[in-house]
């Protein structure tokens, strides 16, 4: 019952009365219902909100939503180069991934045009308030038929899914890697993106991986333990070893 008041705030003792004794067979009274009720909470109307909680509207749009940002990666020459990303938040899959030494509106612009393809299917794009993000970016992003949303001042968690991406990106890649220029760093990212996108797999999935064209295999109905006795384990190498993608492979006869 507190569970129901805590994760559904519109919801009054009436409407909680009603869900108890239609879905789960609990009949109670609205006065039982307000006897349990948090006491933060309004009994009667439940707590009105003009609007849902952010984590709730990024929940329910994710599939149409898209966030994009910026991270700062040093050459081995103490060269700052910018690495822009632009995710999908609803399969976590990266959609484009390009790095500059100069991150210009121009610029900037020509990698949404890039990412976003011509018959997409995103209504919102979420980014914080970094300058490189102009007006002038914004309003060619609503010609795009993208709403652009950005986060407040000093907020990054309303940029979570992409804040995340980025802490990945460093702790898997970045972090133990030292590109030597831009077109280095450029190759290095590419080939992680391939790996993220394709291999690695995601719990916020399932777990699963963010490539839909990607099906899972087949789990034998054997002991769990074993593998099928027609196939092998294959892998492959990703940057130089530093990660690897397995997979079974069927034996021929």
């Amino acid at each position: 019952m507190v569970r129901m008041v805590r994760e559904n705030p519109t919801w009054g003792e009436e409407r909680v009365a009603a869900e108890l004794w239609l879905k789960l067979g609990i009949l109670v009274s609205p006065r039982t219902v307000r006897a349990y009720w948090p006491r933060n909470a309004d009994p009667k109307d439940g707590k009105r909100t003009s609007s849902q909680h952010w984590r709730s509207f990024v929940r329910n749009h994710a599939q149409a939503m898209v966030a994009a940002d910026f991270l700062v990666a040093i050459t081995a020459g103490f060269r700052w180069l910018y690495v822009l990303v632009v995710m999908e938040i609803g399969r976590r899959r990266i959609l484009h991934c390009n790095v500059t030494a100069h991150p210009t509106a121009a610029w900037t612009l020509q990698q949404f045009r890039e990412a976003v393809p011509g018959d997409h299917s995103y209504r919102f794009l979420i980014h914080d308030r970094d300058s490189i993000f102009s007006t002038e970016v914004d309003e060619e992003l609503q010609a795009f038929g993208l709403q652009v949303l950005r986060t407040p001042v000093q907020a990054p968690k309303a940029n979570a899914y992409c804040e995340r991406l980025m802490g990945t990106m460093r702790r898997e890649c970045l972090d133990y890697v030292i590109p030597v220029s831009e077109r280095h760093l450029r190759t290095i990212l590419r080939e992680w993106v391939a790996h993220y996108n394709h291999g690695r797999p995601h719990s916020s999935l399932g777990p699963g991986i963010p490539d839909l064209s990607r099906k899972p295999f087949a789990r034998p109905k054997l002991k769990r333990h074993e593998l099928p006795a027609a196939s092998r384990i294959r892998t492959k190498d990703v940057l130089g070893g530093l990660h690897h993608e397995y997979w079974l492979e069927e034996i021929a006869a």
